[in-house]
């Protein structure tokens, strides 16, 4: 029984992760990048304090390995998202059931705990300023509680960012 449960505490963990793919052109040499900043006119879909969010995750990442902000730069940043709203998964089960002989009936439903989720697929694009050609992309697949309060959204998207980004330059 103790195997069981530390195989599905591993499951549950694996399956709640944030999921990252990411592009790129494989012709590219990402050390000549030192320069970025955020496409002027960002349509992300979401609300302009989940934008800042963004941003800032962003701008801390990518000073931290050296890049720099500029207004003349050699990447633009563009991202955006789509979002789903569904129920929580988790549920707690209830069931009637009754029968003699050789006959059962049953009736059973799940009524649904934690609120309803925002299904979240972040996209983020680095285009190269001087060709005006996407040269690497990132999408990332992430839940976020309906009610999450600003500390917890913070901590999602600095979560989400750097994952992302961890793929961020690619190593040919």
């Amino acid at each position: 029984m103790k195997h069981f449960s530390i195989v599905l505490l591993t499951v549950l963990f694996i399956s709640c992760g944030t999921s990252v793919g990411v592009d790129y052109d494989k012709e590219v040499d990402f050390s000549q990048y030192t320069t970025y900043n955020f496409f002027p006119d960002i349509e992300s879909g979401l609300n302009g304090l989940d934008e800042k969010r963004i941003m800032h995750a962003t701008d801390s990442l990518l000073q931290t390995r050296g890049f720099v902000k500029s207004d003349a730069p050699q990447l633009y940043i563009n991202f955006y998202a789509k979002e789903n709203l569904r129920s929580s998964r988790n549920t707690i089960g209830i069931g009637v059931g009754g029968g003699g002989g050789n006959v059962g009936v049953g009736v059973s439903g799940g009524i649904p705990i934690g609120g309803r989720i925002y299904e979240q697929a972040i996209t983020m694009d680095f285009i190269d300023v001087s060709n005006d050609d996407l040269i690497w992309q990132a999408v990332a697949k992430a839940d976020l509680k309906e009610k999450a309060n600003p500390e917890q959204k913070k901590q999602h998207y600095k979560k989400v960012i750097s994952k992302i980004l961890k793929k961020f330059p690619p190593s040919n």
